[in-house]
């Protein structure tokens, strides 16, 4: 026979009784209409969307790879290891060492303009900006 305890449910049987055993489980669902609770039915949205927030940072750190790849490549190293072609240009991923990663926005949005006469202006837009940064982001050295 069910007892209630809070949302835990409490069995006892006449030869549980008899040894003073109980048996208690929890109960995921409303007492009232055996519905699934809010919890019970709010997890399995909770959970895809956690996995869907994933893809989407990391399809967006591919295409700021991507975007490094194509723009930034023959002279910094753009990745989590090697060295940069041109020896005068910081590999991407000691960038952090220097100053926040985020402070890189505004300048990528804007045109990058360096005192170096080799490197070019770059102009991205909000979009590709993200996609850069997070990039960035993820390959950092600690």
């Amino acid at each position: 026979m069910p007892k209630r305890g809070g949302s835990l449910l409490i069995y006892t049987s006449s030869s549980a009784a008899a040894d003073g055993n109980v048996i208690a489980r929890r109960n995921n669902s409303c007492h009232r209409c055996k519905k699934p609770s809010s919890r019970a039915r709010i997890a399995p949205i909770l959970i895809i969307a956690l996995v869907t927030a994933q893809q989407a940072i990391a399809q967006n750190s591919r295409r700021g790879e991507e975007l490094l790849t194509q723009n930034c490549a023959s002279c910094h190293a753009i990745g989590r290891s090697g060295e940069s072609p041109n020896k005068s240009a910081p590999a991407f991923r000691s960038l952090g060492q220097r100053y926040p990663i985020e402070s890189l926005e505004e300048a990528l949005g804007e045109g990058i303009m360096s005192g170096h006469p080799d490197m070019p202006e770059f102009t991205f837009d909000a979009k590709d900006v993200g996609a850069i940064i997070a990039y960035l982001k993820s390959i950092q050295q600690r």
